[in-house]
């Protein structure tokens, strides 16, 4: 079953999941890209004419939704975060689907990937979709589910060469969802009996990754107290064949610190109260309370005054060679150090201080001095170039190393 040509498509959301998908789509078909920030709107509209003008010819983007009137497939990759009290913020997902309600046609094909929990694609979209079009679901219109595996900064594991899992609220629907996208996953994809096991599969891999870690962590904490290396345990118990290469570290981004909670709360509205998923993610919560303990410990032990010390904190992202701050463990590690009143100095060269929230009073720093506690917290190559005895203010300077990649020699304390 191959796409028609007539096929046109608007796609909602142009972050680092819906564009690359917009870009994709339109060396087969004409596409175009909605996003409410005029000024990405814009930067993209000219990129496109000044570095891609054969592209630009079937990719436009916008932030009407009346301009996609013409549109036979919506694909909706906004995102989906979580409030203050750690519930699902659907709001972006809403406004997505009241817009589209408004200007859906009879036959029109509604596919969403942003990450959500198991039934909310029909049980919260699928109503707003069918009040603002005032058509019926499944006969009118219809909807998929194909939840997005990119994961940023990865140069190997791409768009097109990453298994896409594909689904249709009919199996008809299901089988043109599927044919739409083979049409540019070189790799394939999975096409699952119903929308409820492709919501449900997409919450589980990054909730699966998050509690693995944070088992990771907290071995971290129990060797920690044993004055073992946690790194050292870890790499005698991979010698078995069939042990699982996790390691501990700050858990954050808008994906593994945030899918658990999705999961979670639909958990929770069936009246049972998930006890894995939720320890595993107090247990990621506290890492970096655990790390800024550890670190004024240390330097206490050294002999250095807290109220007269500086320290450094090399990376602010939520990973390695990656500008994306959403989420940052990093942040709460300076929250809980400014806690002992020293003095904090944030470097990272992939992010601009206009990336920065106001309310976080972090200003980054772009020369390095000397100072009495250094943290690696972000693993970006430029770190590793660096030379870390010439950051010591003095040879009892405390250098801890949350990744683990540093010379062990070098460092007082690792994760």
């Amino acid at each position: 079953m191959k796409p028609s040509k007539n096929t046109r498509i608007a796609i909602i959301g142009l972050g680092y999941v819906g564009w690359p998908l917009a870009q994709e789509f339109s060396k087969k078909y004409y596409v175009l890209g909605i996003d409410n920030d005029p000024v990405k709107i814009k930067n993209l509209n000219e990129n496109l004419k000044r570095k891609s003008p054969k592209t630009a010819q079937n990719l436009r983007c916008t932030t009407r939704y009346k301009e996609a009137q013409h549109c036979n497939y919506f694909i909706v990759t906004v995102p989906t975060p979580i409030d203050p009290y750690k519930n699902p913020d659907l709001t972006p997902l809403i406004e997505a689907s009241t817009a589209i309600g408004k200007i859906l046609k009879k036959d029109d094909i509604v596919i969403y990937e942003s990450t959500v929990y198991p039934g909310c694609t029909e049980e919260v979209c699928v109503p707003i979709l069918e009040k603002e079009s005032g058509m019926k679901y499944n006969t009118d219109f219809f909807c998929g589910y194909s939840p997005e595996r990119i994961n940023p900064g990865d140069t190997q594991h791409t768009l097109t060469n990453t298994l896409k899992i594909t689904s249709g609220s009919n199996p008809q629907i299901a089988q043109k969802i599927n044919a739409l996208y083979l049409t540019i996953i070189k790799a394939g994809t999975y096409l699952t009996s119903s929308i409820k096991i492709a919501e449900a599969a997409k919450v589980i891999e990054n909730t699966q990754r998050d509690i693995n870690i944070s088992f990771m962590n907290e071995l971290a904490i129990i060797f920690d107290k044993m004055n073992l290396d946690t790194t050292d345990v870890l790499q005698a118990a991979a010698t078995k064949w069939n042990f699982l290469n996790f390691k501990p570290g700050l858990v954050g981004g808008h994906c593994i610190s945030v899918d658990p909670y999705y999961l979670a709360h639909k958990a929770q509205s069936l009246g049972y109260h998930p006890q894995v998923i939720l320890s595993g993610r107090r247990v990621n919560d506290e890492v970096p309370k655990f790390v800024a303990h550890k670190l004024i410990k240390l330097m206490l032990k050294n002999g250095h005054n807290l109220k007269s010390a500086k320290v450094l904190i090399l990376g602010l992202t939520f990973k390695e060679n990656w500008s994306d701050i959403r989420n940052s463990k990093v942040f709460d590690l300076i929250q809980e150090l400014k806690e002992f009143h020293v003095e904090v100095d944030v470097f990272d060269p992939h992010v601009t201080q206009n990336q920065l929230p106001i309310q976080s009073n972090i200003q980054l720093v772009h020369k390095l001095s000397q100072y009495e506690g250094i943290v690696l917290a972000v693993a970006h190559d430029d770190f590793l170039k660096l030379n870390f005895n010439q950051l010591k203010s003095s040879p009892k300077s405390v250098i801890f190393d949350i990744k683990a990649v540093l010379n062990p020699q070098l460092v007082n304390a690792r994760l």
